[in-house]
């Protein structure tokens, strides 16, 4: 029988303990490449298109990259009114900005074509996150791409259990791992870190770096081997010096003048000073077309980008004087917004965040659809970045993949602290409103998010505080910034982030914008940053050291365990009791199928009226016992009184009065409140008496 099915070229090897497969030339074929990467059940198709021409208008590298997820993967359909995917998940944009950040430095300086990278789970096993097989997919159809892609690049998941580092790690072992690393790099050099860690120490947490750059070695090495089968040609990429006829001219006319700028400390006003010079560079050169204008500003960029690494790397002050280990000046403050329920103000130099918490019940936690299920989040960290604190006019147009990324890493780094959800109850949801910005104003919101929760009375274990390092490199002398600006994260080689306690490092992010770090750059990095952490959080615990106590107009939740046969008299027929409390109270009441009850109020008095109608619901009618009832309904023979929610019993009209009552309506009427005793049960029926209350005073 005639074979029908299309020839692939393919490599296939062993990564830890499972066998990954990466084949090209069957699918997606008009692409520039496209290979896809199978792991057991796993099937990732990752594609690129590149164009050959590059926009001569461009002074900047157009790489998109597009990671996505279908839910036929899983054989599952979408759930919602639309029975499709829609706008990008959390995890679709977080991912889509890992595989971004290592791959963009790959690509030579001069590089501006545009390139497209789409990375599509097609079938997945529930059992590991694809992001590493998206990872592993991208080094190699760049890799045969024929772009000038610097790679192969390879890919890891570190986990650390019961001692050990533990390559690749899927969901389940990670639930009992002290660490979830993705680590990429090249053979020779580590390109990005992204982690989170339950307060590892540096040794640790460098072990874990060094660990999965030397397991990712199989991933290069089967992307090279791809690379000779296929034997793609590189392109030939034609590139123009422009550094002889504006670089020599820029520096001869210009340097000492942005060098006087660069030692304005103020942003705004260095900024101001850098644009006058600039706007001199255009006016003198204003004969050029738009096209040669781009390269002679490219060329200027580049002269202040080496006057400040320059300064640096030769022992002179930063740009706002400090020396390469001090901390700007931080001030703190707490409970600045008396609505909230727990608020900070951090400011470290000319960053600046307001950040607030907001805790609430389990109804409010935040419902997950992704490929492997359905579940909730009972903590939320939203990171926004107006325009205004930069200076700047834009419009409010939602998060970008930016914020979303800022706001992860800072949730990553507190969620080690964090209480037991179910000793706690509470959902918490943090917003952190960056109000000023020049220099990591995600490590900002972490240590402005420790102090909101601890404002709130929320028990974390310990407190929070991230840095940012920079690097300036050139050649095999560096130097490791503390605490960076936003113009050293701009023209330095490192955006190195560190966030934990006193006891350890919670969340780790590296990105590297040259070929690549050493072991002894990152030591040092982590060196200097515990250093660094240690004085935040010393300044941290001047302003508040534990957390507070839940104040009166804080929600109030309260969990407990009650019989399963009484469920049905806390919800009632249609669900008129519960209802009817929650209307009265103001407090909102959840109860599960095994008996667990949660009464949430928006102030402790709200959820103790809740939690005391409960509780009357569930009490026995004691026999002897008098309760102030109400009459719901007169018939001739007497009254039904209710004395406990849900319980009403019978007051004979013989049992009203010592007098003989001749009419019921003569005496008492519906939604009269009345003292009675419960002098005994007729078949499980409760018998009232009035009667039985004078006769007990005499």
């Amino acid at each position: 029988m005639e074979n029908n099915k299309l020839e692939s070229t393919f490599v296939e090897f062993q990564y830890g303990n499972q066998k990954v497969k990466i084949e090209t030339n069957k699918i997606a074929r008009q692409a520039t490449s496209a290979v896809v990467v199978t792991i057991g059940d796993l099937v990732v198709l990752t594609t690129v298109v590149a164009k050959k021409e590059a926009d001569p208008n461009k002074d900047f590298f157009p790489l998109a990259v597009f990671y996505q997820e279908k839910f036929y993967a899983t054989g599952r359909i979408p759930g919602g009114f639309f029975k499709r995917e829609a706008r990008p998940t959390e995890r679709e944009t977080l991912t889509s900005r890992l595989i971004d950040r290592p791959i963009r430095p790959m690509f030579p300086d001069h590089f501006k074509n545009e390139v497209q990278i789409f990375c599509t789970v097609m079938s997945s096993d529930k059992k590991q996150n694809p992001d590493i097989a998206a990872m592993i997919g991208v080094s190699a159809a760049l890799s045969i791409s024929g772009t000038p892609f610097d790679g192969p690049m390879g890919a890891a998941r570190v986990g650390f259990v019961d001692g050990e580092y533990i390559l690749n790690p899927s969901f389940e072992e990670l639930d009992d791992s002290f660490l979830d690393m993705v680590v990429a790099g090249t053979d020779e050099a580590v390109l990005m870190v992204e982690s989170e860690a339950k307060e590892l120490n540096e040794d640790l947490m460098l072990g874990a770096v060094l660990f999965g750059h030397q397991e990712m070695k199989p991933v290069i090495n089967a992307c090279n081997e791809l690379k000779a089968k296929v034997g793609n040609e590189m392109w030939e990429i034609e590139v123009i010096d422009n550094s002889d006829k504006f670089y020599n001219e820029l520096e001869h006319n210009f340097k000492e003048q942005i060098t006087e700028a660069f030692k304005v400390s103020n942003k705004s006003k260095r900024n101001d000073a850098i644009k006058v010079i600039r706007d001199s560079i255009k006016e003198k050169y204003d004969d050029l077309d738009d096209i040669e204008m781009v390269k002679l500003l490219a060329e200027c960029k580049k002269l202040e980008k080496n006057i400040v690494r320059g300064n640096i790397l030769n022992n002179k002050p930063r740009i706002d004087g400090r020396d390469l280990d001090t901390v700007r000046p931080i001030f703190v403050e707490t409970n600045i917004l008396p609505g909230a329920h727990g608020s900070s103000l951090f400011t470290r130099g000319e960053t600046q965040a307001i950040v607030v918490a907001t805790l609430g019940s389990s109804r409010d936690a935040q419902r997950i659809e992704s490929i492997e299920g359905e579940g909730t989040d009972n903590f939320m960290l939203h990171y926004n970045f107006p325009a205004y604190s930069v200076g700047e006019i834009g419009m409010p147009m939602g998060p970008k993949r930016r914020e979303i990324g800022h706001g992860n890493l800072a949730k990553r780094a507190i969620k080690a602290v964090l209480p037991d959800l179910d000793e706690f109850g509470y959902t918490m949801r943090v917003v952190s409103e960056i109000t000023e910005s020049n220099g990591s104003s995600s490590m900002a919101s972490v240590c402005g998010t420790s102090l909101s929760l601890m404002d709130a009375g929320v028990p974390i274990s310990n407190p929070v505080a991230g840095i940012a390092m920079g690097l300036i490199k050139e050649g095999d002398n560096f130097a490791v910034l503390t605490d960076i600006l936003g113009d050293e994260d701009h023209l330095g080689d490192m955006d190195f982030k560190v966030a934990g306690t006193e006891s350890g490092i919670t969340a780790l992010q590296m990105d590297i914008k040259i070929s690549g770090i050493n072991e002894s750059i990152m030591e040092t990095a982590l060196i200097k940053a515990k250093v660094a952490r240690n004085h935040i959080l010393s300044i941290m615990n001047d302003a508040i050291s534990q957390p507070k106590e839940l104040s009166e107009n804080a929600p109030a939740m309260k969990s407990f365990m009650i019989d399963k046969e009484k469920i049905k008299e806390i919800i009632g027929k249609g669900g008129a009791v519960i209802k009817s409390m929650q209307e009265k109270t103001g407090a909102t009441v959840d109860v599960s199928d095994d008996g667990m009850v949660s009464v949430f109020g928006q102030n402790q008095s709200a959820m103790k009226d809740c939690i005391k109608i409960i509780e009357e619901i569930l009490e026995e009618p004691e026999l002897n016992k008098i309760y102030k009832g109400k009459v719901v309904k007169i018939v001739e023979f007497g009254a039904f009184v209710n004395i406990l929610p849900g319980k009403d019993g019978l007051l004979h009209i013989s049992e009203i009065s010592n007098e003989r009552t001749e009419n019921v309506n003569d005496v008492l009427e519906e939604g009269q409140e009345i003292d009675v005793k419960l002098i005994g049960f007729d078949r499980g029926k409760m018998k009232l008496s009035i009667k039985a209350l004078t006769q007990a005073e005499e």
